[in-house]
């Protein structure tokens, strides 16, 4: 039997992979391991997006966290992995986001916060990012008169 966590990386690799256009990507692989070069060490990752004709790559990190945000040091040991294998930047994608101490190393070090609702399956999730939000629905949504969105930045929170 597949875990959630498990399920969960499958869902944003694959949904990152549909709008890799939105991150100046081309494709978004699976899981997969990365050679440090500064220390030598081999990284396990989540996914991987790439840009064709274009070494440059970025490393993606999914973690189904569901009763606490990203801390500061969580948010650090990517920066560290992005340093250590070349990447250009990274993507962290987690249901609840970033405390604001994680989202200031975030901002430093080209950290994208990708926000993906825990219970999410490739035809029906929500996903925000970069000022985004997407969705996925299975079944129609039908309105009468006028649709009523609200949306709250909490990442000072």
């Amino acid at each position: 039997m597949t875990k959630k966590w498990e399920t969960y990386e499958q869902v944003a690799a694959y949904l990152l992979n549909q709008f890799a256009h939105e991150f100046g990507l081309d494709r978004v692989e699976g899981k997969q391991e990365l050679k440090g070069k500064r220390s030598g060490t081999t990284w396990k990752i989540d996914a991987k997006g790439v840009r064709e004709g274009n070494e440059a790559f970025v490393i993606i990190e999914c973690r189904r966290y569901t009763t606490s945000k990203h801390n500061q040091e969580q948010v650090g040991g990517l920066a560290y992995r992005i340093i250590d294998t070349g990447a250009e930047k990274g993507i962290l994608v987690s249901p609840l986001g970033m405390q604001k101490g994680a989202a200031k190393v975030a901002n430093a070090e080209n950290i994208i916060n990708v926000q993906l609702d825990e219970n999410s399956t490739r035809h029906e999730y929500v996903l925000g990012f970069l000022n985004k939000i997407m969705l996925g629905l299975q079944d129609t949504i039908q309105t009468k008169e006028e649709v009523h969105v609200k949306i709250v930045n909490d990442a000072d929170n």
